[in-house]
């Protein structure tokens, strides 16, 4: 109830420093952070069973800092990262931007992010997570990693994030990382995926556990495109797809202030295609591959036209930059 009273002082300052200012408060004193208790609505989805179908996307807490925090908001489960395997700084700043007239966001971070080994040791100090809170570790590549040698970078990843998460996310979506959208075409996405599989076979039988392993991808997808996403998810193994990321398209926001600046839409303006792209794979899948919808859920009837799309679950992010933490629970009460 608060944030209506707190959001025209986030908004008139630049929007990533807001990001780091919110981002702070719920690290260093999530204590001070009321606690949202959501109604029980449990989902089997990946072999995991979700308290709630409502959860946090990545991107909001790339190195886990903030993870006890975030979990009072009543999420289901948490998405945190994108992690590469070194540190980097990302994208000349400025890299946000904020078009509140069509409730979305503009970004080219560029995965800016401490590295593995910060967000592996945030999430051991979690209670969230000691507490068996369901936690996803969205992993992908270093910027000056060539392309070719990509799934070294996600090997990394996915070896360093196994024993900590409750699922792992393979971002091969970003538009902001150099060349990595190319990973989604069929012959690099078989390689990759087949890479990860072998590997996350080896971890698990050492573990004695199975970590799902998901894939996210893009908006911008063509329908030849999406079949051979289906087929490879199939192929791998890949226990879910998460559909979807930002759009390189403008539609709709071309005149706005900051309209024109470079990087990932999201919020309002990817809806209609995040969902069309999910509903397409719901047909090509017919449930062999678990959905997750994410992308311009800022009313909780948006959460509802995700699942009946053919989703599982859903996530939220820019939503919650224009809403708030109510968006949480109006989320969860429309899925109930």
């Amino acid at each position: 109830m608060l944030y209506p009273l707190l959001r025209p002082l986030l908004f008139s300052l630049d929007a990533e420093r807001a990001h780091d200012l919110t981002l702070g408060t719920l690290a260093r004193a999530p204590s001070l952070i009321p606690a949202l208790h959501l109604p029980a609505r449990p989902v089997q989805c990946m072999g995991l069973t979700f308290p709630n179908p409502v959860g946090l996307a990545a991107g909001l807490d790339k190195n886990g800092a903030a993870i006890d925090g975030l979990a009072r908001l009543g999420f289901g489960f948490i998405e945190i990262g994108t992690i590469t395997p070194r540190p980097q700084p990302g994208n000349p700043k400025p890299r946000m931007f904020r078009l509140p007239a069509a409730q979305g966001i503009i970004n080219r971070m560029g995965f800016n992010n401490l590295g593995l080994d910060v967000l592996i040791a945030n999430v051991e100090r979690s209670r969230y997570v000691r507490a068996g809170g369901i936690l996803g570790i969205n992993i992908g590549k270093n910027a000056d990693t060539p392309i070719e040698r990509a799934v070294d970078d996600y090997l990394i990843g996915l070896r360093g994030a196994h024993a900590h998460a409750s699922y792992i996310t393979v971002n091969i979506s970003s538009p902001n990382t150099k060349n990595l959208r190319q990973l989604q075409g069929s012959d690099e996405l078989n390689a990759l995926l087949g890479a990860l599989d072998a590997e996350r076979k080896t971890l698990d039988a050492g573990a004695g556990r199975r970590v799902p392993l998901a894939l996210k991808i893009a908006p911008d997808l063509d329908e030849a495109q999406i079949d051979a996403i289906a087929d490879a998810a199939v192929r791998h193994h890949i226990d879910a797809l998460i559909a979807t990321n930002t759009t390189l398209s403008r539609e709709g926001v071309e005149t706005l202030p900051h309209g024109a600046e470079s990087g990932g839409l999201s919020g309002a303006p990817v809806r209609s295609r995040s969902t069309a792209v999910l509903a397409a794979l719901a047909q090509r899948l017919a449930g062999r591959v678990a959905l997750i919808g994410v992308g311009g859920i800022t009313e909780g009837h948006h959460a509802r036209e995700k699942i009946d799309a053919g989703a599982q679950l859903v996530q939220l992010y820019s939503g919650l930059i224009y809403r708030g933490p109510a968006l949480v629970a109006e989320a969860a009460a429309a899925l109930r």
